[in-house]
């Protein structure tokens, strides 16, 4: 007999250890428009998609910007996105708070009026999104005659 251990014969039914594959990382979603900082939000995607809205009407605003200051006709301060459209028509999309989630309200004016009345807006609606936003005011906006004859 020999003093070398016999060679090991692998038993069929093991199987050789595979080498650790790293988990697969799943992606990051990218973050909802949504859920962007409030001035970030309406500064880059919903001002814009509102000028190509009425822009998608024949209208150039003559003005669009967001603002915080007096909400009109009930006063009290707000972030508001305030428009005003040819030939003078105001408006006044008001945020409760600088959240797109928050309660809202809008007022207009025809030209060379002050707004008299305040009207909520979006307020059985659970999620905010931009195109919500967006057609939900360019149809107020539309049914006020403002983008054309109806």
């Amino acid at each position: 007999m020999s003093d070398t251990p016999a060679a090991a014969t692998p038993d069929p039914a093991e199987k050789p250890a595979a080498a650790a594959k790293p988990a697969p990382q799943a992606k990051p979603k990218p973050p909802k428009l949504e859920d962007k900082p409030f001035a970030a939000f309406i500064a880059e995607d919903f001002l814009p998609g509102l000028r190509k809205g009425l822009a998608d009407h024949g209208l150039t605003p003559t003005s669009l910007d967001l603002i915080q200051g007096e909400r009109p006709v009930v006063g009290g301060s707000c972030w508001m996105v305030c428009g005003e459209l040819p030939p003078g028509r105001r408006f006044w999309l008001c945020f409760n708070e600088a959240a797109i989630q928050s309660g809202k309200t809008i007022a207009l004016a025809d030209p060379g009026t002050e707004p008299s009345l305040i009207e909520s807006f979006l307020i059985d609606e659970k999620r905010i999104t931009l195109p919500l936003l967006l057609s939900r005011l360019l149809q107020r906006l539309n049914g006020q005659k403002w983008l054309g004859g109806n």
